[in-house]
């Protein structure tokens, strides 16, 4: 007996271009702009890859749109942290978020493959706009001098390379001392 597949539920533009983004993080989190096929990415989407140029214009547009989605994901958690920040302060507490971004591996590692890409002039300042934003933002939310600031983003740094080497998953002296600190740290 022949059972009868549910119907796909059509999804605008705006909510394919969004499935697509998403996917777009966690394929490109995973190989980099020059490694991912936007064939895995649109087939994940159940979209053509036709439809996701005409979205993006190129592999790099999407890959840009990940890597500006990751800035924003980032700022947005930034900004819930210093607003709800207690009595550690707006730095601690939006550390303390970046800190918990670790269990969003894929976030951290678009951010490391944006950095690799950087040899490309458009990528370069995609990235450079997006990293100089989050600056400004943490500067301007918490109120911190230069010397803190570079020290918030030196640990942010070290989380990113923890987590792209899921010392989380590792169940080793120096990975606990090493996360330890990191966390402490923020």
């Amino acid at each position: 007996m022949a059972t009868k597949s549910s119907p796909r539920t059509r999804q605008t533009a705006p909510e394919r271009r969004e499935a697509l983004v998403e996917a777009a993080v966690e394929h490109f989190a995973q190989t980099g702009l020059h490694g991912t096929a936007v064939s895995a990415i649109t087939d994940e989407v159940g979209i053509t890859q036709p439809y996701a140029f005409s979205l993006f214009g190129t592999k790099k547009g999407l890959f840009l749109a990940a890597v500006q989605r990751g800035c924003e994901r980032i700022a947005d958690t930034f900004r819930a942290a210093a607003a709800d920040a207690g009595d550690e302060g707006p730095l601690a507490a939006m550390g303390a978020a970046y800190g918990e971004l670790m269990s969003d591996r894929s976030l951290l590692l678009m951010q490391l493959q944006g950095y690799a890409a950087c040899g490309d002039d458009e990528v370069r300042e995609v990235v450079r706009r997006g990293y100089a934003h989050l600056y400004e933002l943490v500067r301007e939310l918490s109120g911190a001098d230069a010397l803190e600031l570079q020290g918030f983003f030196a640990t942010g740094m070290l989380i990113n390379v923890a987590a792209a080497m899921d010392l989380g998953a590792l169940d080793s002296p120096w990975a606990h001392s090493f996360l330890k600190g990191c966390l402490q740290e923020q």
